[in-house]
């Protein structure tokens, strides 16, 4: 095999890792969740080794492999795609469904608080009611150091959860 195909292959693999990875829970940020340091630390001896996140990596791996091939179709990605998925409308539901109906309502979701409920109020820096231009932009600009997190809260750039 050529070194081009090897790297090739080499590329592949670790995209897919990442991709599993990111698929396998919810978490802070776009890149997907964060891990625990207690799911990497296999032996529990208070400290990771390379191999220990190998292995993780490797059975995260497995998981999404449903037919064993040692490699993620696109069927494969969708289907934990939509795990995750699922799972993050059970969770909203089960946070927001005030009357219990299990269905959310427009009242619902615009009562919802926290990081969506003073929106407006957040980038009308000035108070006057309105958000012109350039507060507009400053309110872009903010939210484009933040990552989406939980229902309660936000990431920051470093994956770390800030409570609303």
């Amino acid at each position: 095999m050529t070194q081009t195909k090897i790297l090739a292959v080499i590329l592949a693999t670790a995209g897919a890792l990442a991709a599993t990875t990111a698929m396998a829970k919810p978490g802070c940020g776009d890149m997907g969740p964060k891990m625990q340091f207690e799911e990497l630390d296999a032996d529990g001896n208070g400290e990771i080794t390379k191999a220990e996140m190998q292995a993780h990596k490797a059975t995260r791996f497995s998981a999404s492999d449903s037919n064993g091939d040692g490699k993620l179709s696109p069927e494969e990605l969708l289907a934990k795609a939509q795990e995750r998925a699922a799972k993050r409308v059970e969770r909203m539901i089960n946070h927001l469904d005030s009357d219990g109906d299990g269905m959310l309502s427009q009242d619902e979701m615009a009562n919802r608080g926290g990081r969506h409920g003073d929106m407006f109020k957040r980038a009308d820096s000035d108070g006057n009611g309105t958000i012109s231009k350039e507060e507009f932009e400053q309110a872009r600009q903010h939210r484009g150091g933040k990552h989406h997190g939980g229902p309660d809260g936000e990431c920051d750039r470093g994956g770390k959860m800030e409570q609303n």
